[in-house]
């Protein structure tokens, strides 16, 4: 079979940049493939599709993965088997944004096993991939012939420099204060995630209609492709199973009251759930005695699809008609909010954070450099000095599970709350700071109950954030013109609405957000109404999180590892730790402490760490007596070291050395050194001059004495006679005192 030919279309970029998506190259045994080329980056995304669905799924089976070749970016991996292991945390993100956007768009009731798998095969540093990956996939699936209602793309629209971009380069990225990620069809916005400092509302809606915007250029080119692929892009038509109409409206008028009151009894979590079983049961009693066990083996599957669809459909019609919730709050209203710091006495910080049935224990610790994050991507190999772990282990919800680890929820959770509480941290902090979140109970919004438990660890521990963080989960139910948007949502809660979405931030603005947008055509006027109403959220919840502590500790806990940082230059970075490592090893095996030195910004920066104040002042001592520079006009206590004709040497701080010439001993005229001193005298000399060529030092006494009154310099031949020794000084050079000259020469 010759070579393909290859099918592409092209569009640009706001700022003028070219994007091309070629099919028909690659891959061409799959359902649908592409390649999505900006400049050098190029990702390939593919499309497999089981024929028919398996026998009694009950579940779309959709997979999304995204992996970066290594050789894309000219890099070997870093692991033992040197090669593409299982996916990393930065590759499960966009696996997320990715499977989020998609997922809505296949027909209710689509069963059949569909994977997607999208790759990075050539990049380079200044494109941010995750930009482009769900373009790739949208238009994969776009020339199949899946029944994909789409298609969709998302793009990075961030604020730099007060100036909303799209797509930056990464370099560029480093300036904004805003960054999400939009996920959007051609009319309809479905998906927005990332992270602010602190911005307003209606920056965040701006940036949104920004990103909104591109897509639908984005949109058009991939229908473009899909015409010019014709008939293999073609969509095999599908549809749904009927549906027993009757039996269906049956069941509704069956368990319409007892769902009622249930949903009314503002119960919580355990009862409500036991009570709506019993409705469930009833049900199925009712339908035996009706139709016989028969008909049951049949039909009793069916049933409890009928059963949970209409519970959904009471529930949300409550509380679009009645404004009533399940826990029997108001619309806009909070459960009711516990915190409680200093629980773990043994962490560095702790806290507790309980709303309702959901409650958060966090732990912080406090560690060094070499406690850094170690994060080895296809794109660079880096560091994270913050860390953040969210674990929800099933008795959270009082379910056995077994323990294997964190899955994408729980990546994609610690995500949300790391990249809030980040945005609040001082910019000077010189340690390693972990947080881990283990939720204890869970009734939904266990990711904001992080946020909020973290907030309160890390002042707990003392640092000194910038502003305390909460974040509170919203919720909407819409129906035609009949909108609720509701505050802090139940896990019940969450099923029910057409659109979630969490909103962190301190009193002045949004940190972060994570939204998923289920109805279409919703208003930008309802977006900001329910981000308002978000906003009196969160601010409510700060206002709780106040009442057990307002600010950060003033000081860390007494256990705690304290780091002091110095900054040295960089000429003495070799001189500290010394052949083959040996003096820092030193320094750290007779004080006790943690010490790492690094290069920054033509620095030298070195950190010291130890739970010991005492083990921290001695190695700072040692390393200051190493890298000490005298400067002009500095005074020092020294001692006289050796005695020469024409004056002494003393050493002083930091084991150096210096002359004290004759001249310089008072302002009264010295005929003879040793008149004046002997070897182990103390005294006070300041540094008067740096030979610039020699680099030896020139002190004074006289410097630091009152000059007489009268006094008047000596003339400046004579003064330079006093400080070559006077006219003795050709007759001493060629004495016995030579050696000795050459000697502290050798000294200095």
């Amino acid at each position: 079979m010759g070579k393909q030919i290859p099918i592409s279309v092209s569009f640009d970029l706001p700022d003028g940049t070219p994007v091309t998506i070629e099919t028909g190259k690659l891959a061409t045994l799959t359902a649908g493939s592409v390649v999505v080329r900006v400049a050098d980056t190029m990702i390939f995304a593919a499309v497999a599709s089981s024929k028919e669905a398996k026998e009694g799924q009950r579940f779309f089976p959709l997979s999304v993965d995204y992996q970066e070749k290594f050789a894309s970016m000219g890099r070997i991996p870093g692991n033992f088997f040197r090669r593409e292991a299982r996916l990393n945390e930065h590759e499960i993100l966009i696996c997320r944004l990715v499977d989020r956007a998609i997922r809505p768009l296949f027909p209710k009731g689509y069963m059949v096993d569909t994977q997607v798998m999208i790759n990075l095969i050539s990049g380079e540093p200044e494109v941010l991939p995750d930009s482009y990956a769900a373009l790739a996939a949208s238009a994969a699936l776009a020339v199949s012939n899946l029944p994909f209602e789409g298609p969709i793309s998302e793009v990075r629209v961030a604020r730099i420099n007060g100036k909303y971009c799209v797509n930056p380069m990464k370099s560029d990225l480093e300036l904004a204060d805003l960054d999400i990620i939009v996920a959007a069809t051609m009319d309809n916005v479905m998906m927005v995630e990332g992270e602010m400092d602190e911005c307003q509302e209606a920056d965040l809606i701006e940036a949104i209609k920004v990103g909104h915007e591109a897509i639908k250029v984005q949109c058009k080119a991939q229908l473009e492709l899909k015409a010019l692929v014709g008939e293999k892009a073609v969509i095999i038509p599908y549809e749904a199973p009927e549906e027993d109409e009757e039996l269906k409206q049956r069941i509704h008028d069956m368990i319409n009251d007892g769902v009622l009151a249930v949903g009314k009894a503002a119960l919580d979590k355990k009862s409500r759930a036991k009570g709506l079983d019993a409705v469930k049961d009833k049900l199925k009693e009712d339908l035996l005695e009706a139709e016989g066990e028969e008909w049951m083996e049949e039909n009793w599957s069916t049933a409890k699809s009928f059963y949970e669809y209409h519970k959904k459909y009471i529930i949300r019609e409550m509380v679009l008609r009645e404004g009533v919730r399940l826990d029997g709050r108001k619309t806009d209203e909070v459960r009711p909010i516990w915190t409680e710091v200093d629980y773990l006495p043994a962490a560095h910080g702790s806290a507790i954070f309980n709303r309702g049935e959901t409650q958060a224990l966090a732990s912080l610790t406090m560690g060094s450099k070499t406690d850094k994050l170690m994060m080895d991507t296809a794109q660079e190999l880096y560091f994270e000095k913050f860390i953040l772990h969210y674990n929800f282990p099933g008795y959270s919800v009082g379910e056995p599970k077994p323990n294997r680890g964190a899955g994408r929820r729980e990546i994609g959770h610690a995500n949300l709350a790391g990249r809030s509480l980040k945005q609040v941290m001082p910019d000077d902090l010189p340690y390693t700071i972990r947080i881990v979140s283990d939720i204890m109970e869970s009734n939904g919004s266990s990711s904001m109950a992080t946020v909020c438990a973290g907030s309160l660890a890390l002042m707990d521990a003392g640092i000194k954030i910038k502003s305390a963080v909460s974040g509170v989960a919203m919720g909407m139910i819409a129906d035609g013109e009949r909108i609720a948007i509701l505050t802090d949502i139940l896990g019940d809660e969450d099923a029910l609405g057409d659109m979630d979405f969490k909103v962190t931030g301190t009193e002045k603005g949004i940190c972060a957000c994570q939204m998923d947008i289920k109805v279409d055509g919703l208003p930008y006027e309802i977006l900001e109404k329910a981000l308002l109403q978000a906003k009196d959220g969160r601010i409510h919840i700060l206002n709780e999180m106040k009442k057990t502590l307002g600010e950060a500790n003033e000081d860390f806990k007494a256990h705690a590892p304290r780091i002091v940082e110095l900054r040295i230059d960089k000429s003495f970075i070799g001189a500290v730790i010394g052949p083959g490592g040996r003096i820092i090893q030193e320094l750290q095996a007779t004080t006790g402490t943690v010490i790492n030195i690094e290069e920054v910004d033509d620095q030298g920066v070195v950190q010291i760490s130890s739970n010991d104040k005492a083990s921290i002042d001695a190695a700072l001592a040692a390393i200051n007596a190493i890298t000490f520079t005298p400067q002009v006009g500095d005074v020092y206590d020294a001692t006289v070291a050796t005695i020469q004709p024409y004056g002494v040497f003393v050493d002083f701080k930091g084991g150096k050395s210096g002359l004290l010439h004759i001249s310089e001993f008072s302002y009264e005229r010295v005929e003879k050194v040793e008149d004046v001193f002997k070897e182990g005298d103390k005294l006070q000399v300041k540094l008067i001059g740096v030979d610039d060529r020699t680099g030896k030092l020139r002190l004074s006494r006289k410097a630091l004495m009152e000059k007489p009154e009268g006094y008047v310099e000596p003339p400046a031949r004579e003064r330079r006679d006093d400080r070559r020794g006077g006219g003795d000084r050709r007759n001493d050079r060629r004495g016995g005192d030579r050696r000795n000259d050459r000697r502290n020469d050798r000294r200095r």
